[in-house]
């Protein structure tokens, strides 16, 4: 392969994997739309709908399984990718302000909305705060962070890979050491039951938490400036191999060959998982078993790990697949959708509650609640955002607004 076919194979996979992390934001704000509709005891979000659905709880079901661990591999990638244009220094500024920014400017601006729809939700029947949750005003160490965690979470990775990466670069001056790094990690992604062997360090955090198995998910680190070991063990692992993977990018080409196969399992891993969480929730209750719950709790921990990089594979090789070379639709939706995702949850959770008694079926509140919801939150991002200095800040750059020929105006 010449270099300037090489240059632009890798600039099709990296339009690819931009678009991949601006579904896993976009997919967020469908999850939280989707929160109100899932049946639960206890009920774990701000209302309950009067009419649950069983296909939104699939929906939110799936979209939590891979999200936020996709998420924070494509983080990993990017970071890295950042990190070798501008130097460590460059790298510093540019996330203080990119993430470290948007976080102390935008918790005040989403937390304050959100306590008010909360205590407006206290109103209906099965809304208001949680049960058993901590109060509302944040006392150290408890912090609702909302859905904000993230930002805190990806300004610890970026500390501790800057610290981790000062080490091994003072210890390995001759490069011998991340020279094998690199070809285990090689073997590793190369060999089939790579998911698999991911998923060890994911099963190990699950077993770990005697609550796990009430709850099927990565415990999310939103109530607490101290995140806990199992976000950190989780998330940090997708970072990390998202940072090792941008060093080895032609490890991307094989993942893409293998997307069918990991979509495939990904379903069927995913509808088993589904049902097994059903299972274990009505277990204490349900007549006497001929397992215990200890080894049911085991057998979810294997499969959901496993259902997490098997999706999150499935996800990298679809994009990869099918979406590589630029799309201004998908470019513009790259950009916009950091935006959307920070101001997305008081407005999903205003219409959620003030849906929330009608006597209309789930599904059909649900897409109201998007359809009411994105438009606007589409035209704040293009007439607020994207050609502003706010833009700048999310974004890195502003936009230029540039005048068609017909005198339409087109965005860069």
């Amino acid at each position: 392969m010449s270099h300037s076919s090489a240059v632009t194979s890798a600039s099709e996979r990296l339009h690819a994997l931009d678009a991949l992390r601006a579904i896993a934001l976009l997919l967020g704000i469908v999850l939280h739309a989707a929160m109100s509709f899932v049946w639960a005891s206890p009920r774990f979000w701000i209302i309950q709908d009067i009419h649950p659905s069983l296909i939104l709880n699939l929906l939110s079901f799936t979209i939590h399984v891979f999200r936020m661990t996709t998420f924070f591999l494509m983080a990993g990638f990017f970071a890295r990718m950042s990190f070798r244009r501008r130097g460590s220094l460059g790298f510093v500024r540019d996330r203080l302000q990119r993430i470290a920014l948007p976080l102390v400017i935008g918790w005040p601006l989403v937390y304050v909305p959100i306590a008010l729809i909360v205590i407006w939700a206290a109103n209906f029947p099965n809304g208001g705060p949680l049960q058993g949750a901590s109060g509302w005003m944040p006392a150290l160490p408890n912090f609702r962070l909302t859905h904000l965690w993230f930002l805190y979470v990806l300004l610890e990775l970026y500390v501790a890979m800057l610290l981790l990466r000062g080490v091994i670069v003072r210890l390995d001056a001759s490069g011998a050491l991340r020279a094998l790094i690199d070809r285990l990690f090689a073997s590793a992604i190369r060999n089939p039951l790579a998911p698999l062997v991911l998923a060890i360090p994911f099963g190990i955090a699950f077993w770990l938490d005697p609550r796990w198995g009430y709850s099927m998910e990565v415990r999310t680190p939103d109530q607490s400036l101290i995140t806990n070991a199992q976000a950190w063990i989780c998330f940090g692992t997708a970072f990390g191999v998202g940072w090792l993977l941008h060093r080895r990018v032609d490890l991307l080409r094989l993942i893409e060959r293998r997307w069918l196969a990991h979509l495939l399992l990904a379903i069927v891993l995913i509808l088993t998982c589904f049902v097994l969480a059903g299972v274990m929730i009505s277990a204490p209750g349900a007549p006497k078993l001929p397992y215990s719950f200890a080894t049911l709790r085991l057998v979810a921990i294997v499969l959901y790990a496993s259902a997490i990089w098997v999706t999150t594979f499935a996800a990298i090789g679809l994009v990869l697949r099918f979406m590589s070379g630029f799309s201004p639709t998908w470019r513009y939706l790259a950009d916009a959708s950091y935006w959307l995702y920070l101001i997305h949850i008081p407005i999903v959770m205003a219409l959620q509650v003030a849906l929330s008694q009608f006597d209309w079926p789930g599904l059909v509140k649900f897409a109201i609640i998007l359809v009411v919801a994105l438009p606007p939150m589409l035209a704040s991002y293009h007439l607020l955002v994207r050609f502003t200095f706010i833009g700048a800040v999310l974004n890195g750059r502003r936009a230029e607004k540039r005048i068609l020929p017909q005198g339409g105006i087109a965005t860069a």
